[in-house]
């Protein structure tokens, strides 16, 4: 009697752990078959470069996160984890577990620091292909932030598209392309791509970009188009969720990227309700709910 109460209970553990393989399996490859993903910058959830950040983005419903080199400051090179194998295989231990992909590798440092003017940039963009390779992501995402902003400091403007070719290179070695994000109106950005003149630049789209230079995000996507767009920073800056953002419409975009054909990442920075920033699962949970309810349904 004793064995058979056993065998059974056996059998129904099998059973459950079966059933629950087969849901996370069915899970991930309805992920892969997605035409949109959805991410979140693990800066943003106050994650940068930590496990965590892979839980945290399942419990929010994320398909990935944007995942950082680490901060930057008055370094020669990003303060990252990325380049022990032993942290590598925890970060991709914690990437399987959780069913949570890496969007692609920021270098958010450069938000705050010149990619004109530091020295040791070379450094920089080196260890971010390598973390690339390592981590097998295609897409570098780096923003040429306030001390790059090429409609106040045109005159940095040469010594930005020489850097970004020699970096142009070294992202080829590994079949990756570099995602840059300027304060550029499309089709200035356009011109900017054609004088940089390597395929492995490309735009990181910003919602916020558009809006603050007054311009229909669905038009500036259009005018960008699919070839020269390589992720999209999906949200504006803070003060609305993206349900309630008047200044998005984001059926219109669906309806452009489709018309595009263009398929990709879709990555959640801010857009959190201001009367409660801080509170991440509930700002991160209802934009990635939202996005996923206009992109993937």
């Amino acid at each position: 009697m004793k064995l058979t109460y056993f065998k059974r209970n056996i059998i129904v553990l099998f059973l459950a752990v079966l059933c629950s393989t087969f849901n996370n399996e069915a899970v991930a490859q309805s992920v892969k078959n997605q035409r949109y993903k959805v991410a979140v910058c693990d800066w943003m959830i106050l994650k940068r470069q930590k496990l965590g950040s892979f839980e945290l983005a399942s419990q929010i419903k994320a398909d990935g996160i944007e995942l950082d080199m680490g901060g930057l400051g008055n370094r020669e090179t990003f303060d990252s984890k990325l380049a022990d194998p032993v942290e590598v295989k925890k970060f991709k231990d914690k990437s399987k577990e959780f069913n949570v992909g890496i969007s692609s590798i920021a270098m958010s440092g450069f938000y705050g620091q010149s990619f004109a003017k530091r020295e040791t940039v070379k450094l920089m963009i080196q260890d971010c292909v390598d973390a690339m390779k390592t981590m097998n992501v295609k897409v570098a995402y780096l923003p040429l932030g306030n001390q790059c902003d090429l409609r106040k400091n045109p005159e940095l403007r040469p010594v930005i598209i020489e850097r970004l070719q020699w970096a142009a290179k070294q992202v080829k070695k590994v079949g990756g392309v570099i995602a840059i994000e300027t304060t550029l109106d499309a089709a200035d950005e356009k011109k900017l791509l054609k004088d940089i003149g390597c395929k492995q630049i490309k735009i990181s789209f910003n919602f916020s970009n558009a809006i603050e230079n007054k311009k229909d995000i669905s038009e500036e996507l259009a005018i960008l188009g699919k070839k020269h767009l390589a992720q999209i920073h999906a949200s504006n800056t803070d003060g609305f969720w993206l349900e309630k953002d008047p200044a998005i419409n984001m059926p219109k975009i669906k309806a452009t990227l489709d018309k595009m054909n263009w398929k990709g990442w879709l990555i959640v920075e801010r857009s959190r309700d201001t009367t409660d920033v801080y509170n991440v699962k509930r700002n991160y949970g209802a934009n990635v709910a939202y996005l996923k309810k206009i992109f993937q349904n």
